[in-house]
């Protein structure tokens, strides 16, 4: 695939999954072993249905959550985006209960492609910053 191609897999994954929902595209971005880092995870997880999980119980804890690129960067078989989300603390997150507090985060993600899906990804998550919003650790 092209770097634009790799690019637009992106923005679905935030227009179409984050954004919309639409949980059975990550089915078509990720390829099934996909090896998935994550900042506060101890080890790497696998596969689509891990992405599906986490993006998952991230959206029963904020519903109302948006996500949306800030930069997108591209070379070879990697792409690089910056993005921001916001949205309201109404269900269960990491054991902290709702705290109806709306909330604004943002990280950085490196995917790698091969054979026209994600084969890597490395996201980072300001969850400092998150959960000094929830008011769990001091400001």
């Amino acid at each position: 695939m092209s770097t634009v191609e790799n690019k637009a897999a992106i923005r679905r994954l935030i227009d179409e999954v984050w954004n919309q929902r639409a949980f059975e595209v990550l089915d078509q971005l990720f390829a099934a072993d996909a090896v998935i880092s994550e900042s506060g995870l101890p080890f790497p997880t696998r596969g689509p249905a891990c992405v599906k999980d986490g993006i998952g119980a991230i959206c029963a804890a904020f519903p109302d959550i948006r996500q949306r690129i800030e930069d997108l960067f591209a070379e070879g078989d990697r792409v690089v985006v910056r993005w921001s989300s916001s949205g309201t603390h109404q269900g269960k997150y990491f054991g902290i209960a709702p705290t109806n507090r709306q909330i604004t985060a943002n990280g950085m993600a490196i995917y790698r492609f091969a054979g026209g899906k994600i084969v890597e990804e490395w996201m980072n998550t300001d969850m400092l910053g998150l959960l000094r919003q929830l008011e769990v650790v001091p400001g």
